[in-house]
């Protein structure tokens, strides 16, 4: 990808802002990172739920009652982010072209 991040911001409480390199900024809710684990569970997870109907409402332990935070964001390689949730959640990597293609564009 042509494509790179110049700079992550935190936005409030529950938003993360990526500048590009081609100078569109992108901002993304903390949920819809977490929702779009790319991760093989999460994936597999996705999949199994899409398929039963839901009957029954989750239940949720303490940690994943609180507002969802992003507690670290490191660079894997040249490629991609690993981000780490405060739910525990730390195994998605999120390649910058997977970032491209959530969230919303700022300014637009």
């Amino acid at each position: 990808m042509d494509v790179y991040p110049l700079g992550l911001t935190l936005v409030g409480s529950s938003e993360l802002q990526i500048e590009w390199s081609d100078g569109q900024a992108r901002r993304y809710s903390f949920s819809e990172l977490r929702s779009n684990c790319p991760c093989a569970t999460c994936r597999e997870r996705h999949k199994t739920d899409e398929s039963q109907p839901a009957t029954l409402l989750p239940v949720l332990s303490p940690t994943e009652a609180q507002p969802l935070k992003i507690t670290a964001m490191k660079p894997v390689g040249s490629y991609a982010y690993a981000i780490h949730f405060s739910d525990g959640h730390d195994t998605g990597i999120y390649t910058l072209e997977h970032l491209r293609e959530l969230g919303r564009e700022v300014g637009a």
